[in-house]
């Protein structure tokens, strides 16, 4: 009888394990669907334009064909304002044909909004999933600070912040792609950031079983003081965004680039372009 009865707990406990262990769904590069976002893009572009007033300049940048690498920084939390941007403008620019992948953390993919995205062309930001988009001809949009600067504190809003991640470089080389770096302000503004909670989540063991380094907390609508990479309403803060030239590695750098100093080269550079951006802004979240 004893036995059974833990038998029986055990078959329980493992039910309920399973029923609230998110099922992981990477997306992948067949997902994207033209004709729905061809369908969608105006109502779409005409919510963002409203709310956000994106002043985005540069797309004359990316290359009107063959694989390209746009290397942003990130803000804005889950709501990530300038990923939603960006792929709206380069549908827009270069038509829904062109094939366009944003990598992002697998969390989002299966968020509410994930079924939406992954119809847009988000997939999960694996190298093997990028790789195969290079390899197709696409531009793929990278954010390679990733919860580590999404996340950073609100007054640290016009830092680039990548946490030395440079595998994306590494990418770059390997599949010898051209790499036009994206710079955005505002969208951390969406929100009041106050932490990363990178301890908090090490201490939970987030960053092992849910690929979470960052536990964030923040005042936000609706939830005021929220702690967790949940969705946000944002603020309806004025983003600007610039690309900017796009960069050759081995015609600037050589055969065999040197990682470390390109990775300095290309996060000087678009600090320089933020700092200009946050001097011409006259305020928070107006612009």
């Amino acid at each position: 009888m004893l036995e059974s009865l833990q038998q029986g707990l055990g078959s329980l406990a493992r039910g309920l394990a399973t029923a609230v262990t998110p099922r992981m769904r990477p997306g992948d590069l067949d997902n994207r669907d033209p004709d729905f976002m061809r369908e969608v893009l105006p109502a779409t572009w005409l919510f963002v334009s409203a709310w956000f007033r994106p002043d985005i300049r540069g797309l004359h940048h990316i290359p009107s064909e063959g694989p390209v690498l746009v290397v942003g920084n990130h803000t804005g939390g889950a709501s990530s304002p300038e990923v939603h941007i960006s792929q709206l403008a380069i549908s827009t620019y270069f038509g829904v044909e062109r094939a366009h992948y944003q990598l992002a953390h697998r969390m989002v993919l299966n968020s509410p909004v994930g079924a939406l995205l992954r119809r847009f062309g988000t997939v999960e930001a694996d190298p093997d999933n990028a790789a195969k988009a290079l390899d197709a001809g696409a531009i793929v949009s990278v954010f390679p600070g990733g919860d580590h600067e999404v996340y950073r504190p609100s007054w640290e809003s016009a830092r680039i912040d990548m946490g030395g991640r440079k595998g994306f470089l590494r990418l770059a080389v390997e599949k010898d792609v051209p790499i036009v770096p994206m710079v955005t302000l505002g969208g951390q503004e969406t929100a009041l950031f106050l932490s990363r909670g990178e301890g908090l989540a090490r201490m939970l063991r987030l960053d092992k079983s849910m690929r979470l380094k960052a536990l964030p907390i923040m005042l936000s609508l609706p939830f005021g003081l929220q702690i967790g990479p949940l969705p946000h309403f944002p603020l309806p803060s004025k983003v600007t965004m610039r690309l900017l030239a796009p960069i050759d590695l081995r015609e600037r750098y050589g055969e065999d680039p040197d990682i470390d100093e390109v990775y300095d080269d290309l996060v000087a550079t678009m600090q320089e372009t933020l700092t200009a951006l946050q001097r011409d802004r006259r305020l928070p979240v107006i612009g």
